[in-house]
């Protein structure tokens, strides 16, 4: 069911509390030891079984600061709001404020597969089935009423302030390593158009934060990069992943996804088209584009003190090529100061 490693840190006490705060919410029940497993980028993730019940935990890593990616209690503040909306998330059942913060929620069948990323066979018709049960998610998501939910609500991210932020994304690696980047990001910045209504953003929208039993959503996870803005920031980002091209060398290609077109389609349902969506596919890429060459440089970084990283030198490809497109799609936006 999980590939395992057994947890040899796991902080001070973290075991210890996982399992007298979960007793108290199944007095009774016997609590599991607490299993780690692979680790991510945003938190300690590990499983833990209470009687026949399996559970996942999710704890703010040492010796990081609970901010950002490592802020699980607002994570589980989030995944506590969506309990019973339109948007299916795991359930939290336990959560401890004290350093270092951690938080349990069910374990949800389903597996969470990126046809144009992940190094994983999946039958191209599912691909394309969860593609667009995934559009129709986030339409759905998009329209819950934000200030109905029962969050401490964000700054929002609008678009000026979007393309302001990746761009200092982009100025802090090489110019090498995300070579027409800040050029790209220099004509964005010029051409921002107008905000819509903020919705609830997930941040990372793709099949990968998505939990699949074939071609039904059994659960978006991950909600580590939430916000509230600009709706068609989380679309652009999903649009991405609808064309392997914009991965050369990553991946496996992946027949018959739906295209853009049929996704925004099937996100929109009755509703009118949404205006200046083009700035927003544009700036996605770059968004793409600076992220892994943030992960090119710490690559390199590795590879020149002997050390071994991932897809590596696979990555320049695809940086050239999103820097590339979003370059194309910019020509035709209309600048406006």
């Amino acid at each position: 069911m999980f590939d395992l490693r057994e947890t040899t840190s796991l902080g001070a006490g973290l075991a210890a509390r996982v399992a007298r705060a979960l007793g108290e919410v199944y007095p009774g029940v016997p609590v599991g030891p607490l299993v780690r497993l692979p680790a991510g980028q945003a938190g300690e993730t590990y499983h833990v079984c209470v009687g026949s019940m399996d559970l996942i935990v999710k704890a703010v890593p040492a010796p990081a600061r609970p901010v950002g990616r490592h802020d699980m209690l607002r994570q589980a503040a989030m995944l506590r709001a969506l309990a019973g909306s339109a948007v299916p998330v795991p359930s939290v059942v336990a959560v401890d404020t004290v350093p270092p913060a951690w938080f349990a929620m069910t374990w949800i069948a389903g597996e969470a597969v990126e046809p144009v990323l992940d190094d994983i066979w999946i039958e191209p018709v599912l691909a394309r089935q969860r593609m667009l049960a995934a559009a129709r998610l986030l339409g759905r998501m998009h329209q819950l009423a934000v200030g109905a939910l029962r969050i401490h609500r964000p700054p929002e991210e609008d678009p000026a302030t979007h393309i302001r932020r990746w761009s200092r994304l982009v100025a802090a690696v090489p110019d090498e390593l995300c070579p027409g980047g800040l050029r790209l990001a220099e004509r964005l910045a010029w051409a921002v158009p107008a905000r819509l209504p903020a919705a609830l953003l997930h941040g990372d929208f793709r099949l990968g934060n998505i939990l699949a039993a074939q071609r039904r959503i059994c659960a978006l996870i991950d909600w580590e990069t939430w916000t509230v803005g600009d709706p068609r920031i989380d679309l652009a980002w999903f649009l991405i992943f609808a064309d392997h091209t914009n991965f050369p060398g990553l991946g496996r290609e992946t027949q018959g996804l739906p295209n853009e077109a049929e996704l925004v389609e099937r996100y929109l349902g009755e509703r009118e088209p949404l205006p200046d969506l083009d700035w927003f596919r544009a700036v996605a890429r770059l968004k793409m584009a600076a992220i892994m060459a943030h992960n090119l440089r710490r690559h390199r970084a590795a590879t020149a003190s002997g050390a071994t990283t991932g897809v590596g030198e696979r990555l320049p490809a695809t940086i050239e090529r999103l820097i590339q497109s979003g370059s194309q799609i910019a020509t035709t936006l209309h600048t406006g100061h």
